[in-house]
């Protein structure tokens, strides 16, 4: 009988041991499944909402397509946390502001989804985040 208590915990031990000691997998998806990486695309409009949330942040435009129609281009971002150590803000892309963005378009016809996004003022002039300090003096 002692055996067996004995085999038991030491098999309960060395399953917490392992459970303990094991690696988180981090995984994550591509995003070739869901844009097509072989295009480019290019939007101007209205910032109508800004998104910093995991596991993706959000911009999203009221813009108009080629034939003039209203759409809503949403524009998906990396992670939260990523973002903000970018220096991201909700204040990097106010509400109301004009932007074009470019980037690669969704791949679900009639979306007008893009990610790896670049933005810029209607003139041109980049707009980025500002790096915060204490994650880029390391």
């Amino acid at each position: 009988m002692e055996v067996r208590r004995w085999i038991s915990s030491t098999t309960s031990l060395a399953a917490a041991a392992l459970l303990l000691t094991a690696v988180p997998v981090v995984a994550h998806h591509s995003s070739a499944a869901a844009y097509d990486n072989t295009k480019k695309v290019e939007h101007q409009g209205t910032v109508t909402k800004v998104l910093l949330k995991n596991p993706h942040g959000f911009v999203y435009l009221d813009s108009t397509d080629e034939k003039g129609q209203k759409i809503e281009v949403v524009i998906e971002m990396g992670g939260a946390t990523g973002m903000v150590r970018q220096g991201w803000t909700k204040d990097t892309l106010p509400i109301g502001s004009v932007v074009k963005v470019s980037g690669i378009p969704s791949r679900a016809p009639g979306s007008h989804g893009i990610t790896e996004a670049k933005f810029t003022a209607p003139d041109g002039t980049p707009i980025a985040p500002t790096p915060r300090p204490e994650y880029t003096d390391r």
